[in-house]
This record gives C-alpha cells, sequence and structure tokens, in this order.
C-alpha cells in the first residue's frame, strides 16, 4: 500500500511538471530564414505564426513564385527548430523515467 501511495504522488508531481512543461513550451518561439534572411518567420510553442518579415526587393509581382518558395522555406526551418527544443526540454523533463519507446510529449 505504501508504494501505491508513492506512486501515485509520482504521478501527481508528474502531471505538474507538465502543465508546467506545456505553458514553458507556449513560451517558445523559433525564427526561421530563408533567401539569406530576405525571408523571416517566426512561430510559438503551439506552432502559431507570430511574426513574418519579407525583405522588399521580394515585393515584385515577377518574384511572386520565388517569394512563395521562400515563405514555406522558411516555415519549415522555423518549425524544425521549434521541435528540436521541444524535444530539448521535453527529454530533460523526463530524464531517467521508463518511458514506452516512441512515446510523444507532451501528449
Amino acid at each position: 500500500m505504501k508504494d501505491l501511495m508513492g506512486m501515485m504522488k509520482q504521478a501527481k508531481a508528474m502531471q505538474e511538471k507538465m502543465q508546467g512543461l506545456q505553458e514553458e513550451i507556449g513560451n517558445i518561439t523559433a525564427t526561421g530564414e530563408s533567401g539569406g534572411g530576405l525571408v523571416r518567420v517566426t512561430l510559438n510553442g503551439r506552432s502559431e505564426l507570430t511574426a513574418l518579415s519579407i525583405d522588399p526587393s521580394l515585393a515584385k509581382p515577377e518574384e511572386k513564385d520565388i517569394l512563395e518558395d521562400l515563405l514555406i522555406a522558411a516555415h519549415a526551418e522555423a518549425k524544425r527548430r521549434l521541435e528540436h527544443e521541444i524535444q530539448e526540454k521535453t527529454q530533460a523533463l523526463t530524464a531517467g523515467l521508463q518511458l514506452p519507446g516512441g512515446l510523444k510529449l507532451p501528449f
């Protein structure tokens, strides 16, 4: 019975840590660039686009296709950076826990 109470305490502590982690992740930002910095995209921890910067030299009708490609590339880089930072924070929180393989946190 004592082990069960200990496990319950650990589960409660882990739940509180996960809530803190989710709040922390929500405050993370990641910026991706493309075209040598001509296009910049910033995402928050919920993968929401929070900022976009486009160099004025790309605001020409004949540059439309290039601009679209650069936006996609900058977004992909920002998303990759964001996912990497979230993974690092999650691993730091769950270090030492015996979790099943392939389990992605936070849920």
